[in-house]
């Protein structure tokens, strides 16, 4: 079998570095070690010619692969800038020049057909095909990325949302494939890559050898397909139909879902899968609705299997969502596929560091979660140990500006520069799928009570309102003139509150998307907002270094803090309502009543200016980000440092605290997130 190379460290510019170029790859498919420096005319273990440039324009570099039909080399392409890409060889052993004109036939007929499907942008666009000196070669697009199986052996397995999302984005191509009286024979997590570019999944792998293997004279019967991704009738009689790569992408979801190969998940006595038994036993779940679905991908008779790909995602999009039930308003809004600005991307980039298990509520368990135990709340952390970073998650292109816990699922979202929303899975430290919609750079993320609704807003002048569980937009709110720096969502859900360069606030009906009221008199522009917990009152903080407290009902200011030297950059209301804190320009953090307006605590010891603040559960333990570099945690209470986090490589842009005070979110102008843990000894 030839595949995709595992994985290379080329150079990002597409040259070919020194060290890469002094080396050449021996073309002699039965050479057992064919690297050469490119001084060399012949290769020093079998002797035979080197060709410096194959059609004098490819310089294979490496042996990538290799398989009964040939080998796969990475080679540079010096007609396009030396960018990568890859050769794959095809050796004939058929012997008489009838049987290699008749491969040599059916081969020119198959790169057609793979030039046509290359026109998908998930599979890999062939570049050339041609004969040389008996062999034969195909010159494909090089796709810089790790296979599935590369993922699940570094992070484990999926959870139901990643399987969701992986056949979401491949069974339209597998469609395309089909509809192309093309079948793929080999669907398996190895021939299945992620870009990391853009976290784009690809096909790779067609496999053209095996359509024709009987004109190279090799046995009947000979095996098409890998063990235990391929269904009967291929390993028995060699015939494949679309049903068949419908029964390999089924097989593929089970080892990425339980982490065992499908050999292992088979019963051959009892003639059935035992997938389920496995994720009991690691203590995982799966819905119902799902399982049956792979349960008919993998069905042993024909008859019996999904036909086509489009019959699975039509059973897909009728199961229901995974984090539990949507608010009435919200299935108002009939899905729909996305506008091409606002495709979510279902992407995977895992990591795993420090275990992390955090605590759903009610109900006890997402679908597809592991079922933990609650952390019980504590009035402060125990001064025993400490925070410790227990997940370093990376994808965005840019700054990392807004991050927010889901108060209902083990999720983070982020939002970045880079005009994109991540949604995170924090049990696997997966990408779950990624949000486009704003032209301009996300500022804010706000996320309701409830776990279902996302808010963002950014420097196109809009706010942006998500169903978070389908991730798809329901609202554009337009009404501010400049750029939005800053969203809040009341408790009860029903009541948005945005901030703006333009000085004002808007106060939007959740539900509807409409506008209730502005509220105006701020002499600045205005960086954050936040709504207390009665949501009697919207609180402000600006460029007029003063915090101001509004009337929500009336939309009259009532009150003005002033004592920050500089302008404030971010507010959060404690949880009780009866203090909120301001993060400055000036270095400090400072807290204050909101009854009385009196100044509470300065926190002084960030020696730039602080970004973000959050309020834990608690109400006692605040998190401060800093331009310095590092997160700090402080007690509410007496106003002294208790812990400084100093890992991240820049600017901390914005912190957040998960409802259990257990965990910190700090996202940072280094691109990154990093999600840190209280350990106990």
């Amino acid at each position: 079998m030839l595949t995709q190379p595992d994985r290379f460290f080329l150079p990002s510019s597409g040259v070919v570095t020194r060290s890469r170029a002094r080396m050449i790859c021996c073309l002699n498919p039965n050479c057992t070690q064919p690297m050469n420096r490119d001084t060399a005319k012949t290769c020093r273990t079998c002797g035979a010619e080197l060709i410096p440039l194959l059609r004098g324009r490819y310089q294979p570099v490496k042996l990538i692969g290799r398989g009964g039909f040939g080998r796969t080399y990475l080679a540079y392409d010096g007609d396009r800038l030396n960018a990568p890409c890859v050769i794959k060889q095809f050796a004939p052993q058929a012997q008489g020049t009838k049987s290699f004109n008749k491969a040599v036939q059916l081969f020119n007929q198959e790169a057609v057909r793979l030039h046509e499907l290359g026109e998908h942008p998930q599979i890999p666009a062939l570049l050339a095909y041609f004969e040389h000196e008996q062999y034969l070669y195909l010159v494909q697009q090089f796709i810089d990325g790790s296979t599935l199986i590369q993922e699940i052996v570094q992070n484990g397995p999926m959870d139901e949302a990643g399987i969701r999302t992986l056949l979401l984005e491949l069974l339209p191509v597998l469609d395309f494939i089909h509809s192309h009286s093309v079948v793929h024979r080999d669907i398996t997590p190895a021939n299945l890559i992620r870009r990391d570019t853009d976290r784009r999944l690809f096909v790779i792998d067609f496999g053209i050898a095996k359509q024709f293997g009987e004109a190279l004279a090799y046995e009947p019967g000979t095996r098409i397909g890998t063990e235990g991704y391929a269904p009967i009738e291929q390993l028995r009689s060699g015939q494949a139909y679309p049903c068949s790569d419908i029964y390999s992408l089924g097989a593929t979801c089970l080892h990425l879902l339980t982490g065992r190969k499908p050999e292992h998940l088979y019963d051959p006595m009892e003639g059935a899968w035992r997938w389920r038994e496995i994720l009991a036993k690691q203590g995982l779940v799966m819905s119902q609705e799902l399982g049956a679905v792979l349960d008919r991908m993998v069905m042993d008779t024909v008859s019996e299997r999904y036909q086509t790909a489009n019959e699975v995602l039509d059973d897909l999009k009728r199961l229901p969502t995974l984090q539990g039930n949507v608010p009435g308003w919200v299935r108002q809004h009939p899905s729909g596929r996305l506008s091409e600005t606002e495709t979510a991307l279902p992407i995977s980039s895992p990591r795993r560091d420090v275990p992390i298990s955090i605590p759903p509520t009610s109900p006890p368990a997402e679908v597809g979660e592991p079922v933990v135990a609650p952390i019980p709340q504590a009035a402060s952390p125990a001064p025993a140990g400490m925070w410790q970073c227990a997940r370093l998650l990376t994808g965005h292109q840019s700054w990392v500006t807004a991050i927010a816990f889901n108060p209902r699922t083990a999720t983070l979202v982020s939002g970045s520069l880079d005009d994109s929303i991540k949604v995170w899975n924090l049990q696997t430290g997966s990408l779950m799928f990624t949000l486009q919609g704003h032209p301009g750079g996300v500022n804010d993320v706000t996320i309701s009570a409830k776990g279902q609704v996302l808010v963002s807003c950014g420097d196109d002048e809009t706010v942006r309102v998500w169903n978070l569980t389908a991730g798809r937009r329901l609202h554009t709110l337009k009404g501010h003139v400049r750029d939005v720096t800053g969203v809040a969502i009341g408790h009860q859900g029903w009541i948005l509150a945005s901030c703006s360069k333009d000085r004002t606030i808007n106060i939007w009906k959740l539900d509807t998307g409409t506008l209730v009221r502005t509220l105006m008199g701020s002499p600045a522009a205005i960086k954050s907002v936040d709504i207390t917990p009665d949501e009697s009152l919207v609180l402000s903080g600006g460029l007029d270094n003063k915090i101001r407290l509004w009337n929500l009902n009336t939309g009259e200011m009532v009150r003005t803090l002033s004592g920050h030297l500089a302008s404030v950059n971010d507010l959060a209301v404690s949880r009780d309502g009866l203090f909120v804190a301001s993060a400055s320009k000036d270095r400090t953090v400072r807290l204050w009543s909101i009854a009385t307006g009196a100044q509470v605590h300065c926190l002084m010891g960030h020696s730039q200016e602080v970004n973000s603040v959050a309020i834990a559960p608690d109400n006692r333990t605040i998190v401060s980000g800093s331009s310095d570099g590092t997160v700090r945690i402080w007690d509410a209470k007496t106003g002294t440092l208790q812990h400084t986090l100093a890992e991240h490589t820049n600017a901390v842009t914005a912190v957040d605290i998960h409802r259990t005070g257990r965990f910190i979110a700090s996202a940072s102008a280094d691109k990154t997130i990093r999600v840190w843990k209280w350990v106990t000894p």
